[in-house]
């Protein structure tokens, strides 16, 4: 099930927010959102196991490693990863956990709808952080066909 624009919007209260699928190539996807987020004044804190630094910001190599006063999660992952991750999430006590659109799986619905965490799916991160370029453009093709949260 779609995420709403009110559990969007509770997401993006967040400005400290750590970041599951950034990596060394800044072609990736992930690395995409990560400087994303930071130009839009997150503070973005990278979980990457095989990275001491991203983006000149200091990575985690696992969720469990996180400072305590992080309430939000991007999970940019596979769908083969996510399962795990969001359970590592959970049980770090973060509440606040957007998945990736098209990365989530049946089992992924079934935690979310069992969960009282606030868990994004189906949504494109960067159509609701100030998009450009493509992403303004991919915005406006949902609007017009009724496909942006709301």
């Amino acid at each position: 099930m779609k995420a709403n624009l009110k559990q969007i919007e509770i997401f993006l209260e967040e400005k400290k927010v750590a970041l599951i699928g950034a990596s060394r190539n800044e072609k990736k996807f992930g690395t995409q959102v990560l400087k994303h987020l930071v130009e839009n004044g997150f503070e973005v804190l990278p979980v990457q196991p095989q990275a001491e630094q991203l983006q000149g910001k200091k990575a985690y190599a696992a969720i469990a490693e996180l400072p305590d006063d992080v309430n939000a999660i991007c999970l940019l992952t596979q769908k083969h990863q996510t399962d795990l991750l969001l359970a590592e999430a959970l049980k770090k006590g973060i509440r606040n956990i957007w998945i990736q659109q098209f990365s989530e799986t049946p089992e992924t619905i079934a935690t979310t709808a069992e969960s009282r965490a606030n868990i994004i799916l189906g949504r494109c991160i960067f159509m609701y952080t100030n998009p450009q370029g493509i992403h303004r453009f991919h915005k406006r093709i949902n609007k017009l066909f009724g496909k942006y949260a709301s």
